[in-house]
């Protein structure tokens, strides 16, 4: 048996750093996020949220045209790209140090073909994190997974169930190890004690509440594992950070409200990362 490493608030002053006097917005990487159909465009909306509040340095979302307005309401510092105009969305994405794909994108052909598409695109040195409805498209199609670029999946466990072909109830961390061995891919596991599987690596968060059961949790844990994985050069260190530094927010949250949403851990980031910044 595989032992599960515990991740701790030390994660924190291992990845958050303290910004150096000459740095500019290009020093905190480029990120594209790729999501919301007219349906599902809060989906997009709240992954873009915590890629620019947990210090991306340039955000752009590739979405539904519906969603602008939203998004530029919610969001004026992120960029907007119509994902029907993919000729001006493809150097952008090629561009991009970090690519999000997922949330809010649904399962229709539009989806699968921009799908396709980012997979054809991505190349070494970019990391590309798959999230949501894009799960179940590359489960449902048996599409392989770019071999080129860094992979990160963020799956719940119906989602990881599909991927991996493991039963919720069957999913331990043996199992799931071994799933995400194969795949080699970074695999986030999100669940009441989320986990996260690297190579021959398991690491169990000890954070978490029941009040981030709500819609949205999810989108917003992509964009945060977009942000720190974008600006913190420790791949595997930033994911761990953006997992305990989402529960670690919404506990203390939770201390004094019921339910806690998703865009509060957001708009909570700045504040969360600058007190555990390590010099």
């Amino acid at each position: 048996m595989v032992k599960v490493k515990k991740i701790t608030k030390s994660i924190l002053n291992e990845v958050i750093r303290k910004r150096p006097a000459n740095s500019f917005k290009g020093t905190y990487g480029k990120i594209v996020l790729i999501g919301g159909s007219q349906n599902f465009g809060g989906a997009i909306v709240m992954a873009s949220l915590a890629a620019v509040y947990s210090g991306a340095g340039l955000v752009t979302t590739v979405t539904d045209p519906s969603n602008q307005t939203s998004l530029h309401d919610w969001l004026p510092e992120a960029m907007f790209v119509d994902w029907n105009q993919f000729d001006h969305a493809k150097p952008i994405i090629e561009a991009a140090d970090v690519i999000v794909i997922g949330p809010g994108l649904g399962t229709d052909n539009h989806a699968f073909d921009l799908l396709k598409a980012v997979f054809q695109i991505v190349k070494k040195g970019q990391k590309l994190i798959i999230d949501g409805s894009a799960l179940t498209l590359l489960a449902s199609n048996n599409l392989p997974l770019p071999k080129d670029s860094l992979n990160i999946l963020t799956p719940h466990q119906m989602e990881w169930q599909r991927v991996s072909g493991i039963k919720i109830a069957d999913q331990t961390p043996d199992a799931n190890q071994k799933a995400a061995e194969q795949l080699h891919a970074i695999v986030v596991v999100k669940s009441h004690r989320t986990q996260v599987y690297e190579g021959t690596d398991i690491f169990e968060n000890t954070g978490g509440t029941p009040a981030q059961a709500t819609g949205g949790m999810g989108d917003t844990l992509a964009g945060m594992v977009g942000g720190f994985t974008a600006q913190f050069e420790d791949t595997s260190k930033a994911v761990l950070a953006a997992v305990y530094s989402h529960s670690a927010i919404a506990d203390k949250l939770a201390e004094k409200q019921y339910v806690v949403l998703p865009h509060q851990i957001s708009e909570s980031l700045p504040k969360f990362m600058h007190k555990n910044q390590a010099e």
